[in-house]
């Protein structure tokens, strides 16, 4: 049975080629006719409404995986995303919804950025057992005072197109999460400025106004992100097929694949093998855009 998808591609000054999305169109043999697309400034967009069937759909999430390039966006928005009803964002916090990685701005206060981003970047592409390598990471941090954290949470820079994602979701009755393999005591900061409405990542253990090194609780690992969605869909009454998914690295797997629509954002290999959208430029407004949400 054909189902209706909507395919929506962008494009910044520093993509290379132009958008490889009409010749998908083209090799898989769909029944395509041109959308309406509100894009966002200074990017060039499209969008096509697709009639596919399941061998359509599959070779076309495949092409959109191998081949959106730095600079460029594809998303492939499902049936259950389109119309008014409310929907959830679930959104991954370092590298996804900010720009940086908390861990690391913390770790180069007590001299190991480095050693820190490289146990970073190893567990990011699935290499390292999430949990494993957070607490080694961690241990780094043993004895900065617990008035650091207030600084690096000052420093965190939001993703360009996180207010108005943000915004857009609120104006049209939608919820918003983030849940961050980081720490609780900066995404809480951050959740209030953002004006989200659920947060929930890992707690760092402090005794006598230092960092002790250790997490408190069972770590938030891919499955944890998982379960936050569900959670935050009972509780707001909604749908898992109607969520939407942010994230950038492995941690992100399970996430990205329980939500409806699943975006990558500048994804580590093993998230864009089951991504839905790829996001290969920094702009989180072209997930509302693409959902045709409007602030």
């Amino acid at each position: 049975m054909n189902q209706q998808y909507r395919l929506v591609s962008f494009s910044s000054d520093a993509a290379t080629t132009p958008h490889p999305a009409p010749s998908w169109i083209e090799s898989i043999g769909a029944q395509a006719s041109p959308a309406e697309l509100a894009v966002p400034a200074g990017l060039s967009g499209a969008a096509w409404e697709l009639d596919l069937e399941e061998a359509q759909l599959n070779s076309l999430r495949a092409l959109l995986r191998e081949d959106t390039a730095a600079g460029q966006a594809s998303l492939l928005v499902p049936p259950a995303l389109r119309g008014s009803r409310r929907s959830l964002i679930v959104t991954d916090v370092d590298s996804t919804l900010i720009e940086q990685e908390v861990i690391e701005m913390l770790a180069a206060h007590a001299g190991r950025e480095a050693e820190v981003a490289a146990v970073t970047e190893r567990a990011m592409r699935g290499e390292l057992d999430f949990a494993q390598s957070l607490h080694h990471r961690v241990q780094a941090l043993a004895g900065l005072p617990v008035s650091l954290i207030e600084e690096v949470a000052a420093d965190v820079v939001p993703t360009a197109g996180a207010r108005e994602l943000i915004a857009a979701a609120h104006a049209g009755g939608h919820k918003v999460g983030a849940v961050s393999g980081g720490f609780i005591q900066v995404l809480e900061p951050l959740a209030e400025a953002l004006g989200l409405d659920h947060a929930h990542a890992n707690v760092l253990g402090v005794r006598d106004g230092v960092l002790t090194g250790t997490v408190e609780g069972p770590v938030v690992d891919r499955a944890a992100k998982a379960a936050a969605l569900r959670r935050w869909c009972a509780a707001d009454d909604i749908e898992a097929q109607r969520t939407i998914g942010l994230g950038d690295g492995a941690n992100d797997i399970d996430l990205l694949t329980v939500a409806g629509l699943g975006v990558g954002v500048e994804p580590k290999p093993a998230l864009r093998s089951v991504a839905d959208g790829v996001l290969g430029l920094r702009r989180l407004d072209t997930v509302a855009a693409a959902l045709g949400w409007d602030a």
